[in-house]
């Protein structure tokens, strides 16, 4: 997305006395909260995957072909448009309010050191991952109510495979960090705190992969909740998108492994 130039420590100084200048006067003023609201709303991906779908509709491209099965084209193209489309938004919100998208969603922290970090993150989600599976796999078998993803059906070939791989690390990696950080900016502004936002978007998280299962639903929307908290550890989206994007980027492969 469109970057501002890197800014010193004083920047994060400054959002914090912000923060705490706000939870000092209490609640924000209820027009604030209804605009931020509107603004979470709008970056949660459904607005723009539904606009996108309609116009997408229009010109004659539709998600399956003439055999009924899933387009792996149409996947491409809405997922790169809607990449496009939200990280644009995010950053014009941003500046709407007179703040800087760089300090807001990449910090002050050497991003090389965040990078590293998100590298040694990526076992830590893969084992969430197989935990929560294992776990619901015993308690609620009933969970597993798709036996085969239906996106995984679409990897039948190399080029199919890289062409996964690229929605993985730009609209998953890159994307889904973008909206995570910015509706928890929000939340944490204007809509009751990080951890109400949170909580909220990593349950949308979820909801938006039963297509996946309900296991892997809830297996997502605790990975959301992984990744959200290391970027309010962090106050940086580099370690989360560096593990968010390997992290696809192996379910991948183990997926094309499989079909294979």
């Amino acid at each position: 997305m469109v970057a501002d130039a890197p800014h010193t420590e004083c920047d994060a100084e400054e959002r914090v006395v912000v923060t705490s200048t706000s939870a000092t006067l209490g609640r924000p003023p209820l027009g604030d909260r209804i605009v931020a609201l509107a603004e979470v709303v709008l970056c949660s991906g459904f607005p723009t995957q539904l606009g996108l779908i309609l116009a997408l509709n229009v010109i004659g491209t539709v998600p399956t072909d003439d055999a009924g099965v899933l387009s792996l084209a149409y996947i491409v193209i809405l997922s790169l448009l809607d990449t496009a489309i939200l990280l644009l938004l995010i950053w014009a919100l941003l500046r709407a309010r007179d703040e800087r998208p760089w300090t807001i969603l990449v910090g002050v922290r050497k991003p090389w050191i965040e990078a590293t970090l998100g590298l040694a993150l990526v076992p830590v989600a893969l084992l969430i991952t197989a935990v929560a599976f294992t776990i619901m796999l015993r308690v609620a078998p009933g969970l597993h109510n798709i036996t085969k993803n239906p996106l995984e059906a679409l990897l039948q070939s190399p080029l199919a495979a890289v062409w996964f791989a690229v929605v993985a690390v730009v609209a998953g990696g890159l994307r889904e960090e973008v909206q995570r950080a910015f509706i928890l900016h929000r939340f944490e502004q204007y809509l009751g705190g990080a951890m109400v936002g949170l909580v909220v978007f990593s349950v949308a998280f979820g909801l938006g992969h039963l297509i996946q299962g309900q296991d892997a639903a809830i297996a997502t929307g605790l990975l959301g909740a992984f990744w959200g908290i290391v970027y309010l550890k962090r106050r940086s989206i580099v370690a989360p998108v560096i593990c968010h994007a390997l992290f696809n980027l192996t379910e991948v492969v183990i997926a094309y492994n499989t079909a294979s």
